[in-house]
């Protein structure tokens, strides 16, 4: 059982276009949470105002159409990094996807839909035009991007969706895209099953999530689903896939969509979710809550571990009991009251704030109730979930090539995630970065040459110290390398293996190498410093000018002939 997310292949009440989504989003229907006295959350949602035009029979009531003609299929050309060649990019390959048109002149669909594009065109419903399309934001954890165009005509008799409230358990809801089986609109209906904290496979991230049973299929991605009174209450982006289950389908809820507009609106660009940088231990065990000095009526989880980068490091403390968070009490399992007959982990309470936010959280350390207002940031990975759309870094000497591990990298490398070595994914699932700019080093492959005789089996093997000098990343190694001064350079390697290469002979085999393999240069542009590229553009002057005398040459000798 696996979830994957989808392969991109009477009249409405409607939004002034020209709106900015703040302005929007505030003439909302509003959903105002409320604390009780036990620090539980509960939501009591405002009425929706009737709309329009309604579709049924007899004297019965209705259904609202949904805006079908703000549902665009989206048309992305992508080329992908080669994560084991980080020199050069994979073959492009084409998809298409849903989306659909907000306020503002803007259309939301999925991060997965335009990640790594070169091109994005998006038609609308019933048009034979493709428009080409600028993408303004990716929010790589949540799997939303979105898009403008420039082009006025593509605007002319479109009406933005209406964002309506987090529907309930059981409300309709009615899928609209373009999936595969066909070049036009397909509508799927279905009910809310679930609410939860969810897995974004895209993002590798959890947020809150929603599962219908709809049908959601490849294409899919980025189309809106819609509530009974035509207004978007999610987008579609992955399903589950195992042959005891069909039609359970993922939906990106109202609440995340709010806070990639809200903080694309607010900073001008995606700064993402932040986190709460701990690993927690749920106190179900009455010893283990007795032995932490909780009192009978106290409930909270234990912080096993901190991350040193995170900035409540600062101030929390291993053992510590958070009690609650912005005044939520959490329980001894990790959940906080969400809905009526509804729990959900406290994790949904920090997704809510955006990045820099400061929150109020309460625990206990050594029997005593303390309060701190931390600052909240993003998430330091040791082995990153994404490059947000750079090239992979790398840098070659004598053959050997040297790169920053990455989930990216590990997959192109092994595939399946749990096929990678224990050793690098331990570290992957269980490793902490010391500090913001740590990074895992490897020796990627060595490229094979008479430089490197006896070292050609070393493979995804990390790089623990350069002459006695740890290596703390990719750019330091780099460096190091290249100012060395002394006769020989000496890689320790994990597993107590050392390359150890003469490093005049070296650095001159480095550029038959390069040759050979036709790379253009022994690392990624980001680890170049001012003179090496200067250096760059030096050489190639010299090889131009190398050339046109030559041409010269083979003109003006005797033996060259006009035909």
């Amino acid at each position: 059982m696996y979830l994957q997310f989808i392969n991109p292949t009477s009249t409405t009440t409607t939004l002034n276009d020209n709106l900015p989504i703040s302005k929007i989003v505030s003439s909302l229907p509003q959903q105002s949470p409320l604390v009780d006295q036990n620090g539980d959350l509960g939501v009591v949602s405002e009425p929706e105002p009737m709309v329009q035009r309604w579709e049924g029979g007899g004297g019965g009531g209705g259904r609202v159409v949904p805006a079908m003609d703000a549902v665009v299929k989206v048309f992305c050309v992508h080329t992908e990094p080669n994560f084991s060649l980080p020199w050069q990019r994979k073959k492009q390959y084409s998809s298409s996807s849903s989306g659909f048109v907000i306020g503002g002149r803007r259309v939301l669909t999925n991060a997965h839909s335009v990640d790594h594009h070169t091109q994005v065109k998006v038609k609308k419903r019933g048009s034979d035009t493709k428009y080409l399309a600028t993408v303004l934001a990716i929010g790589t954890e949540c799997d939303i991007a979105m898009l403008t165009v420039s082009d006025d005509e593509f605007w002319e008799g479109i009406s933005p969706v209406e964002f309506g409230n987090l529907p309930a358990l059981q409300d309709a809801v009615t899928v609209v895209g373009y999936p595969i089986g066909g070049d036009t609109i397909s509508v799927t209906s279905g009910v809310v099953s679930r609410m939860e904290i969810l897995s974004y496979v895209h993002g590798s991230t959890e947020l809150l999530g929603m599962q219908i049973d709809a049908a959601i299929n490849s294409g899919n991605s980025g189309g809106p689903a819609f509530n009974d009174k035509g207004k978007c209450v999610g987008i579609a982006f992955q399903s589950l896939k195992h042959e005891d289950v069909e039609n359970i389908g993922y939906v990106i809820p109202i609440p995340v969509i709010m806070h990639f507009i809200l903080d694309y609106e607010k900073n001008g660009t995606y700064t993402g979710f932040p986190i709460l940088g701990i690993e927690w231990q749920k106190m179900e065990n009455p010893d283990l809550r007795m032995s932490m000095g909780m009192g009978p009526d106290q409930k909270g989880v234990r912080i096993r571990r901190m991350e040193p980068t995170s900035p409540e490091s600062l101030v929390l403390k291993p053992s510590d009991v958070i009690l609650s968070f912005d005044g939520v009490n959490i329980a001894n399992d990790g959940t906080v009251p969400f809905r009526h007959g509804e729990r959900i982990g406290f994790s949904y309470l920090v997704s809510q704030k955006y990045i820099g936010d400061n929150a109020l959280v309460k625990v206990l350390r050594n029997s005593e109730t303390l309060e701190f207002n931390i600052k909240l940031a993003k998430h330091k990975e040791l082995i990153p979930s994404h490059i947000e759309g750079k090239p992979p870094s790398y840098y070659i000497i004598a053959g050997f090539v040297f790169t920053a591990v990455s989930v990216p990298y590990l997959r192109s490398e092994f595939g399946n995630i749990f096929d990678v070595p224990i050793k690098l994914l331990d570290k992957h699932l269980h490793a902490m970065a010391q500090s913001i700019d740590e990074q895992l080093v490897v020796v990627s492959q060595v490229l094979v040459a008479d430089i490197n005789i006896g070292y050609e089996d070393i493979v995804n093997n990390q790089v623990l110290d350069f002459n006695g000098k740890p290596v703390k990343n990719l750019k330091s190694l780099a460096k190091m390398v290249e100012n060395c001064d002394d006769e020989y350079l000496k890689f320790s390697l994990e597993y107590n293996q050392m390359v150890v290469l003469q490093k005049k002979t070296a650095k001159a085999a480095t550029l038959d190498i390069l040759t050979t393999h036709c790379i253009s240069s022994s690392m990624s542009d980001d680890l170049k410093t001012k003179d090496i590229m200067l250096q760059e553009v030096e050489s190639l002057s010299d090889d131009l000018k190398t050339k046109i005398l030559e041409e010269e040459q083979m003109l003006t000798s005797p033996l060259a002939v006009s035909t």
